[in-house]
């Protein structure tokens, strides 16, 4: 039974979480303020923390700095629980180590579905950050296929992660490098409305998350699987020491950051100046190069519409419009959520 420390100073709220998480079967300790929480951590060494961050003595930040200080406490996972909506609360928070956040008021399911997923994160951050864990796997294992990066090659293994799984958030400190064996992962960024701009779209083939560890910064993206996604994990400390000792890993990194810069700059170049039927022929073509990536040959692009008019940076009626307007053209053909490219050299040469 997985043990979760509850620090709140309000004796209702705190009794709420209590009961919520005892009858999903979690075994719940408690604490009236941040001092006492920080006390009862390092004591009872729960899988779980869930904290407020408004509390006398010692409030959630101070908690969660303190704890991360300590060996034993620093790799718990950490939830902030608060009344606040500034997004520079929670960017505070997750600078210093939080791994989520909930903002009251809250549903029962909202709690419990932070409170899986923060653990399931943390059994898969056991098995690569604990030397000789081998147990409590939360994902299927298959081999890695040897490749000439040593990063990816040998005993390696790749995890099997879900649709919508999320494997970093906007404002963690990164851990790991992480690397696409099959499926996609979307990378997006949030505004202060709840509103998701996606900033790029990766396929098998792509790393993710070594720019932030290269300069040493939090995510300021979060990244989400947009389907079923077999993903390698390389651990932080490993990836730095491979670019400081192998010059060919090195060169192979320094490339890649170099075709983000010009792919970024095309594709803002692309949303700043372009008309929409040049837009949408851009990023059809974009995607429909990442989708062959992992199947060469192909000319499908399986995406929803709204996916796709957001990585596009355009609404989705306009996207809508735009590819009826295509499949008119015999450009494109479209079978549900997929469409089908019919004319790639004309997609890619759209004189307006």
């Amino acid at each position: 039974m997985k043990k979760i420390l509850v620090i709140e100073d309000n004796e209702e709220v705190r009794e709420n979480i209590a009961e919520i998480l005892e009858l999903s079967n979690y075994e719940v300790v408690t604490a009236a303020n941040g001092k006492m929480g920080a006390e009862m951590a390092i004591k009872e060494k729960p899988d779980l923390i869930i904290c407020d961050v408004m509390m006398p003595v010692l409030d959630g930040y101070g908690v969660v700095y303190l704890l991360h200080q300590q060996p034993e406490t620093r790799h718990i996972p950490f939830i902030f629980l608060t009344a606040k909506s500034e997004k520079s609360d929670f960017r505070k928070g997750m600078e210093l180590g939080a791994d989520d956040y909930i903002t009251k008021p809250f549903e029962g399911i909202e709690l419990l579905k932070a409170v899986e997923t923060r653990l399931q994160k943390a059994e898969l951050t056991k098995q690569h950050f604990s030397a000789g864990n081998t147990n409590n796997v939360p994902f299927n294992k298959t081999t890695a296929s040897p490749n000439e990066n040593p990063l990816i090659s040998g005993n390696r293994e790749a995890y099997d992660y879900r649709k919508k799984q999320i494997l970093y958030n906007e404002g963690q400190r990164p851990k790991a490098v992480y690397y696409i064996k099959s499926g996609k992962v979307k990378i997006y960024k949030t505004n202060e409305d709840g509103k998701e701009f996606i900033t790029n779209i990766l396929g098998a083939g792509d790393f993710l998350g070594y720019t932030y560890i290269l300069e040493n910064l939090p995510y300021k993206e979060t990244a989400e699987t947009l389907e079923d996604a077999e993903i390698m994990i390389i651990p932080k400390e490993e990836f730095l020491s491979l670019i400081s000792s192998n010059i060919q890993v090195a060169q192979q990194f320094i490339h890649l950051m170099s075709s983000n810069v010009l792919e970024k700059e095309e594709a803002l170049l692309n949303l700043a100046y372009n008309t929409l039927r040049k837009k949408v022929a851009y990023q059809l073509t974009v995607m429909l190069d990442k989708f062959k990536s992992e199947t060469p040959g192909t000319n499908e692009i399986r995406l929803s519409r709204d996916t796709l008019a957001q990585v596009t940076g355009i609404a989705t009626e306009s996207l809508i419009r735009t590819l009826s307007d295509f499949k008119s053209e015999k450009l494109i053909d479209i079978k549900g959520t997929t469409i089908i490219i019919l004319n790639e050299e004309k997609l890619r040469q759209l004189p307006y």
